[in-house]
């Protein structure tokens, strides 16, 4: 089995387990989350490799952050974690690889996400995880145009965008080349 398999089968079942632990049917979440039952029923059973935008509706509708839905099906969070042993998701659909750099702990406010978009790539999120989430971007490679609300920042490389995430996002690889950046998520 694939590692990436190997996580959408572990990030299933916590859904999965989120869903229960909140007694919802599969119905209630679809009303809640606005996502479709059959999709919701597909991404636990990891038919499916959920996308980031999935992701980041039901992280809102479980109060937490993506960052902490992925620590939450890792092994016991440890104050080290090396580059090899990293949590790395893909969300294959739109081309975005996200590398959890941080150690993961839920218990903390802050984490470092690294993010790459393949030339091209269009990510939209329609709420944040967490109303009020603070963002510091800092792009290390390629051009990134980042969407916050109605204003549009055009990032080039060694650029650095901070935010406070209320409300729609869009994340578009703007280049001929891949972006990646640094993203330093702050909880509210």
């Amino acid at each position: 089995m694939r590692r990436e398999d190997a996580v959408d089968l572990l990030i299933g079942a916590r859904l999965a387990e989120l869903r229960a632990q909140h007694g919802w049917s599969l119905g209630e979440l679809a009303e809640r989350s606005g996502v479709s039952r059959s999709t919701l029923s597909r991404a636990e059973r990891a038919e499916t490799s959920p996308t980031a935008a999935l992701l980041n509706r039901l992280c809102h509708v479980y109060g937490r952050t993506m960052s902490q839905l992925l620590s939450e099906v890792e092994a016991a969070p440890a104050p080290l974690v090396r580059a090899a042993d990293q949590q790395v998701w893909q969300d294959r659909a739109s081309g975005f690889v996200r590398r959890s750099v941080s150690p993961p702990h839920t218990g903390l406010r802050g984490e470092l996400v690294e993010g790459r978009l393949a030339p091209g790539a269009d990510i939209a999120y329609d709420r944040p995880p967490l109303p009020g989430l603070e963002q510091h971007l800092w792009l290390l490679e390629g051009a990134l145009e980042v969407t916050a609300g109605d204003r549009v920042h055009r990032l080039a490389a060694g650029d650095c965008l901070r935010m406070r995430v209320t409300g729609a996002t869009r994340f578009r690889c703007a280049g001929p080349d891949e972006a990646r950046y640094v993203l330093a998520v702050v909880r509210p």
